[in-house]
């Protein structure tokens, strides 16, 4: 069965979902929004804030491409983890943790018609964000880990 090879990412995907849905179910359910709970004053925060665009606030608005372009990516990588030969660990997490990112914040795009982003570091004043966008980026380290990882030669058969 096609699903086996890739075993890490299929599980990795839906634990990622569920923990970027549960987190924002608490958010939305504890405080009020635009609400802020320091954690650490002027360094870490909960801020629940909507986001109708995509990260940094790119698209702002653009609620209907946005939707349609989180579904389009996550079929896209469903479909390249069934059809794609075995990956290495490291790419199994990488493509997991950003399918199940693409997937949070989709489900908010349909739900909602935006995301719900809580995550504030005040500290570098960064943009308030959320766990799908953690697990994305996350996903991204982990790629270009399995990249450093390949031999000059596993690069050259890849070409």
């Amino acid at each position: 069965m096609r699903l086996k090879k890739n075993r890490l990412f299929w599980i990795v995907a839906p634990i990622a979902v569920a923990l970027d849905q549960l987190t924002k179910y608490w958010i939305v359910q504890t405080i009020a929004y635009k609400q802020t709970i320091p954690l650490l004053p002027g360094v870490f925060h909960f801020t629940y804030v909507s986001n109708t665009g995509a990260a940094f606030s790119l698209l702002t608005g653009k609620v209907d491409l946005l939707r349609w372009l989180s579904l389009a990516a996550s079929l896209a990588l469903v479909a390249f983890a069934y059809f794609e030969p075995n990956w290495n660990r490291w790419e199994k997490l990488g493509w997991g943790l950003i399918l199940g990112g693409a997937i949070g914040n989709g489900i908010d795009r349909f739900r909602l018609g935006y995301v719900v982003d809580f995550l504030d570091f005040r500290l570098i004043n960064f943009a308030v964000f959320n766990v799908a966008d953690s697990f994305i980026s996350i996903g991204i380290v982990c790629l270009l880990i399995s990249s450093f990882q390949k031999t000059p030669s596993q690069n050259r058969r890849l070409r």
